[in-house]
């Protein structure tokens, strides 16, 4: 079908809570990061989304994203690697968000 978006739907635990979130993007990576900004709203701006292939000489590859997010004047970075490239996106998000907010409440990665 032409015209439709790509859609996600993301389950991570903030605070101790479990959230559910869903969106929609221009891919399943950026609509599983839009899922999870609508939860937190960090208001964080991202910098770097970069991805390298990690192989260990086995034939299951990882991927291993790279996000660098800027907010208020801080710049942090957030790695997440996975087989699926949209779960190492959301890790490497959720890790950025860590170090952002590491004052405030702590964000963790459902695999």
């Amino acid at each position: 079908e032409t015209g439709e978006r790509p859609h996600a739907a993301v389950t991570f635990a903030a605070g101790g809570v479990e959230h559910r979130a869903e969106s929609d993007g221009n891919g399943p990576v950026d609509a599983s990061l839009k899922a999870i900004e609508s939860k937190v709203q960090s208001g964080a701006e991202m910098m770097l989304y970069s991805v390298n292939a990690i192989t260990s000489g086995s034939t299951e590859s990882q991927g291993e994203v790279t996000v660098r997010l800027q907010h208020g004047g801080r710049v942090v970075n957030g790695v997440g690697a996975d087989p699926d490239i949209v779960i190492a996106s959301a890790k490497a998000y959720l890790s950025a968000l860590n170090k952002l907010h590491s004052k405030a409440e702590r964000v963790a990665a459902q695999g």
